[in-house]
């Protein structure tokens, strides 16, 4: 999808504008021929203005506008941060439907929603909701439509235009990897992808099995051991800022298959654990888009990549390893590996790195899926504040996360009899909290937060309909972090 802007609406095939509900008044559609105008207010009759609500109807006259579409968007005390880039994803998705070349957006004045917030809405619902994973399909949706933004130009204007396309295009690069199928995305290939992505822009470093063996990333190593592709430390280093600044670490696990292990998973909905490498492709996206946005800041993004599989070299319930900070671990349930291969990514970035903030993100728990269903991720963090701008970043981008405790009474419940810690906690309690304390372990000072994404990372059974997120992997956490680094 190309996008251009421009100031007034000039021909197209398809001119857009939104009505509020109840609403009398089409916003910011130019005048049109008497004709027309009787049909477009028949039409705001008949939607009224509705959430969600679209109406196409031809245009007559001198045929500037081919044909005009009004999208209802509700009662404007009901407007969200949310609300332009649902609409303009499903005007998109129309127009696509309508095999269009191009299509024509109007802004709402200001006084419906802040115009540059409304226009990064726009840009990034229309982008997102053209993505289809059609890889493997021998028939394509070839068409994307161009857009043309009708708004009045301003640097400000164009630049949150530029922006919104790079971030839309870092969550649709990190849904296109983690919907890849477990044969066709390896450790190595979500290597190679950093490469792509790091080349000319961004330090990349890939550390490998002998490697990883020998430096001491047993959490790494263990989980990995049992599968004939091998496990791979994929870091990349975006150094913008200035040389003393301590930098932002962001780690990522990526199983790019999750058996369970010798703990073998059921059968049923396995499939889906392609989708457990979501945490690593998100750390991808984003630093796909920061070196594009050529933000002045550093940022060290690790992504730890295993494929936890059953074999005669797997690691077993009973083993005790000793991580990279040099804590050793009881092995109670081989499922329970993302917080092995995350301890050995945190310490790593801790001790080579010093970072100010370190930020995780992982399909964790199952757990998090009971406690917080599929449309909310989970959030623990060592440091308020932190976790406080990470939210605030949440409500711009509507990524919703929920802050869980974690106190010393959680820490105690995955003390082991034998080693420092266990793999898991006590029973079914408190799962997500205990996953995250074994991650807590693996951290000295450093402010922290975990997001737990296993409910949010790709669309499920109770997942909210959203025309930006088609089925498959959402690309959840891609926006909001860079949303919290473009405010640094």
């Amino acid at each position: 999808m190309k996008i251009k802007v421009q100031n007034t609406p000039k021909k197209t095939q398809l001119l857009c504008a939104f009505a509020l509900e109840k609403s009398d008044k089409v916003l910011g559609l130019p005048k049109l021929d008497a004709k027309t105008s009787f049909v477009v207010n028949q039409s705001l009759k008949d939607i009224e203005g509705k959430l969600g609500k679209l109406m196409v109807i031809p245009s007559t006259g001198k045929k500037q506008f081919q044909r005009i579409l009004i999208a209802g968007i509700g009662k404007k005390e009901d407007i969200t941060k949310d609300t332009f880039r649902q609409i303009s994803g499903k005007i998109a998705q129309k127009a696509r439907e309508l095999k269009l070349k191009e299509f024509s957006i109007i802004i709402p004045p200001t006084f419906v929603i802040e115009q540059v917030s409304s226009t990064t809405q726009v840009v990034e619902g229309a982008k997102m909701a053209l993505y289809k994973f059609e890889k493997f399909k021998a028939e394509k949706e070839e068409n994307s439509p161009d857009m043309t933004i009708i708004v009045p130009k301003s640097n400000k204007v164009l630049k949150s235009i530029k922006t919104a396309e790079i971030v839309a295009e870092g969550a649709i690069f990190t849904k296109s990897i983690a919907n890849l199928p477990p044969n066709e995305c390896t450790p190595s290939t979500l290597a190679n992808f950093a490469k792509t992505i790091s080349k000319n822009k961004m330090k990349c470093k890939i550390i490998s099995k002998p490697e990883l063996k020998k430096k001491g990333f047993g959490g790494i190593t263990a989980v990995g051991q049992g599968s004939k592709n091998e496990p791979k430390l994929i870091i990349m280093e975006h150094n913008r800022g200035s040389r003393n600044e301590k930098p932002i670490v962001l780690v990522g696990k990526a199983v790019t298959f999750d058996t369970g292990g010798i703990s073998l998973k059921p059968g049923a909905n396995m499939d889906e654990m392609k989708f457990d490498k979501c945490g690593g492709c998100t750390v991808l996206g984003i630093m796909k888009a920061i070196s594009e946005l050529k933000l002045p800041i550093n940022v060290i993004g690790i992504v730890p990549s295993v494929e936890n599989m059953p074999g005669g070299e797997s690691y077993r319930p009973g083993d005790i390893i000793k991580l990279y900070n040099g804590k050793t671990a009881e092995i109670l349930n081989t499922d329970a590996e993302g917080r092995l291969i995350l301890a050995d990514a945190l310490a790593y970035g801790e001790k080579h790195y010093a970072p100010k903030a370190i930020i995780d993100f992982a399909t964790l728990t199952g757990a998090c899926i009971i406690a917080l269903g599929t449309n909310v991720a989970g959030m623990v963090s060592n440091n308020e504040k932190l976790s406080k701008k990470i939210f605030e970043s949440s409500k711009n981008t509507t990524e919703q996360i929920w802050e869980l405790p974690l106190n010393q009474e959680f820490m105690d419940m995955i003390k082991s009899d034998v080693a420092d810690m266990k793999n898991m906690g006590i029973g079914r309690a408190a799962g997500t909290i205990t996953a995250a304390a074994f991650l807590r372990n693996a951290i000295e000072d450093t402010p922290w937060t975990h997001l737990d994404i296993a409910g949010v990372a790709w669309t499920q059974t109770a997942t909210k309909e959203k025309s930006y997120n088609p089925k498959g992997a959402t690309g959840f956490g891609v926006r909001l972090i860079l949303d919290y680094l473009q405010k640094l």
